[in-house]
């Protein structure tokens, strides 16, 4: 019997568990977009109706918050085929990878669409190596395929990266408008720039705090980040204000010099 971890997948078969999801929802229009056989799967998640479809599939994505992913697995891992390659959409890597790859003997692949549901740009997704070469190279194809650009990452490196992007931004805009609340005289002078800011931080307070906050917690790196934070505050809170805009300035160095130019 062929060994699936070095036998070259199809992909034609394809299942998305969290298909009603808007994320999810993408996934299934762009896999059928390309021809591929695509079956949703949502809660109520079944155990007869996951024995009729998992069985048979070349490829089970989890469009799946991280929470939940491993009560999800603990569901339908019984009913995965050696052959099948498992995928997860999950914004943090480490956690995840480790809780797939102990439910599924099979080929594993993570990856993190750093996008949303409707994407108008170039589409990246970090992928990350789990298990079985030859299952990484054809997720790496079919991405492209769906329209997506995607690069390999480490799942340790993925997770420090999206701590600081995303996690720190969450932190940090939670506490700055944290500490202005309730302070109504302010609101007779706020700048275009702060009234953009509160625009801007609208949608992640008011309607994706939940989801940021269980990433935030969900993250090993994310209290690494806010130390790192802690540091910067510490040069504002000793006058040494000079220091830090010297070192923001970077994002905006050519990237030839940016190593060769100050802090």
């Amino acid at each position: 019997m062929d060994d699936p971890l070095k036998t070259i997948p199809t992909l034609r078969r394809c299942c998305v568990i969290g298909s009603r999801g808007r994320m999810g929802g993408l996934f299934v229009s762009r896999l059928q977009a390309t021809g591929r056989q695509v079956a949703g799967l949502d809660q109520p998640l079944e155990k007869q109706r996951l024995a009729e479809v998992l069985p048979n599939q070349d490829l089970v994505l989890l469009a799946v918050p991280a929470p939940v992913l491993e009560d999800v697995l603990a569901r339908c891992a019984a009913h995965l085929s050696p052959e099948t390659v498992l995928m997860d959409i999950c914004s943090v890597k480490v956690l995840p990878m480790a809780v797939m790859l102990r439910y599924h003997a099979g080929s594993v692949v993570g990856t993190h669409p750093l996008f949303g549901p409707e994407p108008n740009q170039v589409a990246r997704v970090a992928v990350t190596p789990g298990r079985g070469e030859q299952a990484l190279n054809a997720i790496l194809d079919l991405l492209t395929k769906l329209g997506f650009a995607p690069f390999l990452s480490t799942a340790e490196t993925h997770d420090r990266a999206m701590a600081a992007v995303q996690g720190l931004n969450f932190v940090t805009t939670c506490a700055y408008l944290s500490a202005l609340a309730e302070d109504e005289s302010l609101e007779s002078f706020l700048t275009p720039s702060f009234s953009r800011r509160l625009e801007a931080a609208r949608k992640m307070l008011t309607e994706d705090a939940t989801m940021f906050t269980d990433l935030f917690e969900a993250n090993p790196y994310s209290q690494d980040a806010v130390r790192l934070f802690r540091s910067h505050l510490n040069l504002a809170a000793g006058g040494d204000m000079d220091v830090l805009a010297q070192r923001a300035g970077w994002w905006w160095r050519d990237k030839q010099i940016r190593g060769t130019t100050g802090p």
